[in-house]
């Protein structure tokens, strides 16, 4: 377990120091600000995030789910607003950064479907598996 929080915090310090290498409006002062921001990062997703994402399910489902890169733009800020070494100059940054971080995790996730298990797996349609809809 603790191996698993370990390399979560490693992976989301890669994600923002890839973050601030793209984006001009984010800044790393040292290394120790980075993995500190990316710690507090994972802090608040753990805590604050879920709250927020049930507060506003309502408006998240009415756009398709675009609304949770706002909450996690808003995340990304406030992790600004925390560590003094990480800094984000606007919300465009902070929504621009939470658009990288999200396909980052895209990537991520298809990347250790195929390591784990030499393919990727999406949900298949056919004879064996019936539809959604019941046709």
């Amino acid at each position: 377990m603790l191996i698993g929080v370990l390399l979560i915090w490693l992976i989301t310090a890669l994600g923002l120091w890839l973050v601030t290498l793209v984006v001009p409006g984010i800044h790393a002062r040292s290394t120790g600000d980075l993995l500190l921001a990316a710690f507090v990062l994972g802090t608040i997703n753990a805590i604050i995030r879920p709250i927020l994402w049930l507060l506003t399910m309502p408006l998240t489902v009415l756009t398709f789910g675009l609304f949770a890169l706002l909450i996690n733009a808003f995340m990304v800020k406030l992790t600004a607003a925390l560590v003094p070494g990480f800094e984000v100059d606007s919300f465009g940054n902070a929504l621009l950064a939470a658009v990288i971080m999200a396909l980052l995790a895209i990537a991520g996730f298809i990347f250790l479907q195929w390591f784990l298990f030499d393919a990727i797996f999406w949900m298949q349609m056919g004879p064996e598996h019936p539809s959604l809809l019941g046709f």
